[in-house]
């Protein structure tokens, strides 16, 4: 019972967090890969386009953007125009709508792990607060990224083929599912490819053991004619994602051609160049680095249960020869070295590429918190994963550029203030040292806005100042009428404001979002342990007026 309670407890924070919402800037893939691109597709708002939606360079398939931002924008859309209450939109609906989406799909992983826990020799309650608690679901799996799209597709994958994998040998193999399962089956292994192509890399072992496990007679002609019933579900698939991203990407300019967007993805990741410029890590930076990142002791107990079982295979090789434990079935009569091959093999494959971010590990949340949850023992370690689960969601979902999407909550209501018709204002908003801030998220029109957006980056000190007195001579701000008044605004953080006073231009007003950490300027520890602490884990919004030399400009009232 107090399983129950405590999963109806978190199943509730996690809806009302992300009402909230959170503020925390995990990653700009978050926004740039799906809002960012449908707020200007749909809504018309001033948005920055990333290159992988360019017709020259479709990287990206853009069924996933439509089915959840897309849809979320389409009801605003709609509710603009026909609602009682126009109005609705704003930075934050536009924000929450579509991680409202995300999150309501979440919990399609409840539900599956609530059916496949018994299947896969787990205790349902203890599973489901694994996952409920697990800062994994509570931040990312909440965020319109395309790795969330990624494990919803694996979990429903496992699901599917749990009804063949996770049977007893006591009992008698199922019966085959009907002829429509297959179909499904090949349908959701390509979605998830047209969505990342990484999905093969979690689809290879359930549907390796979907084959075995149904083959009358394992071997090649069986699983041949197995995997030749997925053929027409994947067939149609795959007509339907090529028919939306052609339209889509199609453009007056180009002939009507044929887009392949997991080709190209592919062709741009394959390239060690092109990897490169986005990182490149250790082989070993998944099993060492990510996997206790995202899952801390759950990984240690997978790697645990990894050895225990590597070591009784061996075992079990000196004792009866190799051939003969390829055909025993007692290694595998339990569920666990299935979990163990579900979580480990998809980590190996994606270890082969140099680029390894924590974010794509999230999919093997599923059988990580079935193995971790075994009927016969309790969850150890429960003091340690709730510390672990808290700090995790505390940094990722309030601290890390924490003051981003905040600060552009309050610059949306600076630039949308009531001004006078006769005296319009033109706005530069320069963020620096932080991430790319979501354009859509300030609900500017895209046609003939007065307010310009630029990201510089980690730019050095010296390209900054020159930056600032660039904007400030811009012809907007020196037109012969005097008509326009102008205001510009610096964002950065707390860390590399001192850069920004080196450029000498007045300071007319500060506001500080609190808390902001960006780890590529992280605060020294003596900044911590001053009293102006706070300072340094804040966002900074500063509007600089004109220098000395330039009084000659019509001041702000």
């Amino acid at each position: 019972m107090a399983s129950r309670v405590l999963w109806g407890s978190l199943s509730l924070l996690r809806l009302v967090w992300c009402l909230l919402p959170q503020t925390g800037y995990v990653h700009p893939d978050e926004f740039f890969q799906s809002p960012e691109v449908m707020a200007e597709d749909i809504l018309g708002l001033e948005a920055a386009r990333p290159w992988e939606f360019h017709p020259s360079s479709s990287c990206r398939t853009v069924v996933f953007p439509l089915l959840t931002s897309g849809s979320a924008f389409w009801l605003l859309r709609l509710w603009e125009e026909w609602g009682p209450w126009p109005g609705l939109v704003s930075g934050y609906v536009l924000l929450v709508g579509p991680r409202l989406l995300l999150t309501a799909l979440s919990f399609a992983l409840d539900m599956a792990v609530y059916h496949l826990a018994p299947l896969w020799g787990a205790e349902r309650w203890n599973a489901l607060v694994l996952l409920s608690g697990s800062y994994v679901t509570l931040v990312f799996y909440t965020r319109t990224f395309s790795n969330a799209i990624e494990g919803l597709l694996f979990t429903w994958l496992l699901a599917l083929v749990s009804h063949r994998v996770a049977w007893s040998p006591t009992t008698k193999k199922p019966a085959p599912g009907p002829w429509w399962h297959s179909w499904l089956l090949g349908g959701i292994v390509t979605a998830g490819f047209f969505n990342r192509p990484t999905f093969l890399a979690f689809a290879l072992v359930p549907l390796f053991l979907w084959g075995i496990c149904g083959a009358t007679n394992p071997g090649f002609k069986s699983l041949t004619k197995e995997a030749l019933e997925l053929l027409p579900g994947a067939a149609i698939t795959a007509v339907v994602f090529v028919a939306v991203d052609s339209w889509y990407f199609s453009s007056p300019s180009r002939s009507s051609t044929l887009v392949l967007t997991p080709a190209n993805f592919l062709h741009y990741n394959l390239d060690p160049q092109n990897l490169a410029r986005h990182g490149t890590h250790l082989r070993l930076t998944h099993l060492a680095v990510n996997g206790f990142l995202l899952f801390g002791i759950l990984h240690a107990q997978a790697l645990q249960a990894a050895w225990q079982q590597l070591q009784a295979c061996l075992q079990a090789c000196v004792q009866m020869g190799f051939p003969r434990v390829l055909n025993a079935q007692s290694l595998l009569s339990s569920p666990r070295p299935h979990l163990l091959l579900l979580y480990f093999i998809p980590l190996a494959l994606l270890s082969a590429f140099s680029h390894q971010e924590a974010r794509f590990l999230i999919p093997l949340l599923i059988p990580l918190v079935l193995l971790c949850s075994p009927q016969t023992q309790p969850v150890p370690c429960k003091g340690t994963l709730v510390l672990f689960n808290a700090l995790g969601a505390f940094f990722f979902g309030c601290l890390h550029q924490g003051g981003l999407v905040p600060g552009l909550e309050h610059l949306e209501h600076v630039v949308h203030a009531p001004v006078l018709p006769s005296v319009p204002i033109h706005y530069t908003l320069l963020f620096t040292h932080t991430y790319m801030p979501p354009r859509h998220l300030l609900h500017l029109s895209g046609l003939g806005s007065h307010v310009e957006v630029v990201d510089m980056g980690g730019t050095e000190d010296s390209v900054l100042c020159q930056a600032l007195n660039n904007f400030t001579r811009q012809p907007a701000c020196r037109v012969a009428t005097r008509s326009w008044l102008c205001r510009l605004f610096v964002v950065t953080p707390g860390t590399t404001r001192p850069a920004t006073e080196k450029c000498s231009f007045p300071l007319k007003s500060e506001t500080l979002v609190f808390p902001h950490l960006t780890l590529e300027d992280p605060p020294a520890l003596s900044s911590l342990l001053s009293g102006a602490w706070r300072d340094h884990l804040s966002l900074h919004i500063l509007e600089l007026g004109e220098k000395p030399d330039n009084m000659t400009e019509k001041p702000l009232p």
